[in-house]
């Protein structure tokens, strides 16, 4: 099992967990917005303010369901073993700098070294997938020599 591969799928995960609190937390105060709009207004301002209460409600379960569905995802890679090619689970690195090929979390620091974790289905985790160290690809007019994968 590779350490850094289990570091950068562990704050991965954190970044999914933020994602879950945060969309639960949305939909707890909208939902609290709309009860409390209930108590308070009478007409045409209850109909809109309930409505907007809703359509926020909405959105943040939206925003729930794919945070859920990006812990799914994460859940099935495996950070045990060293792959010759880039898949899910790789950390590949480029002359451009290093990608781990999960979920798309933004830039992750690990022991002072930067990673971008990139979804397998985005157009550069597209052009690392199924690569291997010495092959090279560009995106977007830039030009990426892979280094290595693991």
């Amino acid at each position: 099992m590779s350490v850094l591969k289990e570091q950068l799928h562990q704050a991965c995960v954190a970044y999914v967990q933020q994602r879950i609190q945060a969309a639960t937390e949305a939909i707890e105060q909208a939902q609290q917005a709309q009860t409390d709009d209930t108590k308070s207004s009478a007409g045409d301002k209850y109909e809109t303010g309930r409505e907007m209460a809703q359509q926020e409600s909405n959105r943040n379960a939206a925003q729930l369901a794919e945070a859920n569905k990006l812990m799914v995802a994460l859940n099935r890679i495996s950070t045990n073993g060293n792959l010759l090619t880039a898949e899910a689970g790789s950390v590949v690195a480029t002359d451009n700098g290093s990608f781990y090929l999960a979920v798309s979390a933004g830039i992750l620091s690990v022991d002072g070294k930067s990673y971008f974790a990139v979804s397998a289905a985005s157009p550069i985790g597209l052009h690392i997938k199924g690569k291997t160290a010495g092959e090279k690809f560009s995106l977007n007019g830039k030009d990426y020599n892979i280094l290595s994968v693991e």
